[in-house]
């Protein structure tokens, strides 16, 4: 066993990306032109995840946490014996939050934006409903992540930092694909940038009329 690289640059700057853009969402509900910035950026954020999952590294793509029922119910019972398989890249628990983040991120985002364009009450509550489901999973994922960090005696939260993980040469990936990762978070900053100052009145205007006549 040695130290291996496991996480490419991408993946690991959208899952940060992703965490503080949904919980700067969750807890700005109250800035509708911040909430709906960050909810854009979820929306994109999730684009990309998608389009990565398929032309990635190794860990990254769908198809190496594609796992079914018994593969996660196998991995729970390794848990609750307290001789838990590993996997070097997403285990099997893990993967199903993975798949349940990204639904319903797309859902809560696109609930959020068809309440804003349409005022309709019953939105509203369902966007909330979804982004409430989505804390939920976020909660039972980070929990998960403990777990299996003490378990396998690794931090598998520095490994979403570094991208290094112990494992076989064989099992490591070439590299960490920087310029992608770069790019995306440059991207991210630029539109963070940009909505700032006031350039995209197409992203904010529903929301900044929203708000001013609450405050009317």
């Amino acid at each position: 066993m040695s130290r291996i690289l496991v996480w490419d640059l991408p993946t690991r700057v959208f899952h940060w990306l992703l965490a503080a853009s949904f919980f700067g969402a969750y807890l700005s509900d109250d800035w509708l032109v911040l909430h709906v910035v960050l909810g854009y950026t979820v929306l994109g954020l999730i684009a990309f995840r998608l389009a990565w999952g398929l032309a990635g590294t190794r860990y990254a793509r769908f198809s190496s946490f594609a796992f079914g029922p018994r593969r996660v119910l196998a991995y729970l019972r390794s848990l609750a014996v307290l001789r838990p398989e590993r996997h070097v890249g997403h285990n099997p628990a893990g993967s199903w939050a993975i798949w349940a983040l990204l639904a319903l991120g797309l859902a809560s985002a696109a609930s959020g934006w068809l309440a804003l364009q349409t005022h309709w009450h019953w939105l509203k509550e369902l966007h909330e409903g979804l982004s409430n489901a989505t804390l939920a999973v976020v909660v039972v994922h980070v929990a998960g992540v403990v777990a299996s960090s003490l378990l396998h005696r690794e931090n598998l939260a520095r490994a979403m930092v570094d991208g290094i993980k112990e494992g076989k040469p064989e099992e490591g990936i070439r590299g960490s694909v920087w310029v992608v990762g770069i790019l995306l978070a440059a991207l991210v900053a630029g539109f963070w940038t940009a909505a700032w100052r006031g350039d995209l009145p197409a992203v904010t205007r529903a929301a900044a009329e929203r708000e001013h006549q609450r405050d009317d």
